[in-house]
């Protein structure tokens, strides 16, 4: 079974190496950067992949949106993010992408290696695992209708908020007017505002704000 790990510290990327190929996976590529990664997985076509969330350059979730790129262009590619933190957002993206073959687990809180091996052969075989704390999380964030919305449309919501209008968003975000015309209608549409009222952008901005 093949695996391409997405880790950027070295020690610990070095482990899970070691680990999985004596516990009979064979790890084809390990990257530590989201490029070398998406080629890693173009080339070897991984029966699974293990990835960290925080990497270079900004540390925040290169790793997660990563994950989600790759399944995007494989459907169906398993992903197992092995990480110490919960990206809420693009883990909620990740699940919203197909449950077959994924899973979310907290580094801190997997004691045991059969636990994490017991995980990744689950994930491959199109599996679900997700830590109670991912899960508990996203329960959390979808309490507010915001956490309806993908990251894009976030993004086009908070320069509503700016003031600016749709040509200006789409100037800003280098995409058509006609997209940003598309993520609006989805805004509104997953904010439960009504066609009826002609006030639907300042609403949505409210609601941004949590007004």
């Amino acid at each position: 079974m093949r695996v391409v790990i997405l880790e950027d510290n070295a020690i610990l990327a070095e482990g899970l190496s070691l680990l999985l190929g004596t516990a009979g996976f064979e790890v084809v590529a390990v990257a530590t950067e989201t490029e070398a990664f998406a080629k890693a997985v173009d080339e070897h076509h991984p029966d699974v992949t293990v990835v960290d969330v925080r990497l270079p350059p900004t540390f925040t979730d290169e790793g997660l949106r990563a994950a989600i790129e790759a399944r995007r262009l494989h459907p169906g590619l398993p992903v197992l993010v092995f990480s110490q933190y919960v990206e809420e957002v693009y883990a909620a993206e990740l699940l919203a992408s197909g449950t077959e073959g994924v899973g979310y687990l907290l580094k801190d809180r997997v004691s045991r290696v059969d636990e994490f091996l017991d995980a990744v052969r689950r994930v491959a075989a199109g599996g679900t695992v997700l830590d109670p704390e991912v899960v508990s999380q996203l329960m959390v964030r979808r309490s507010s209708p915001l956490e309806r919305l993908t990251p894009r449309e976030r993004e086009v919501l908070a320069l509503m908020a700016e003031g600016l209008g749709n040509t200006e968003i789409a100037e800003r975000l280098v995409v058509t007017e006609g997209a940003v015309h598309k993520h609006v209608g989805n805004v509104f549409l997953k904010l439960d505002l009504p066609m009826s009222t002609g006030h639907r952008r300042v609403l949505a901005v409210l609601a941004h704000l949590g007004l």
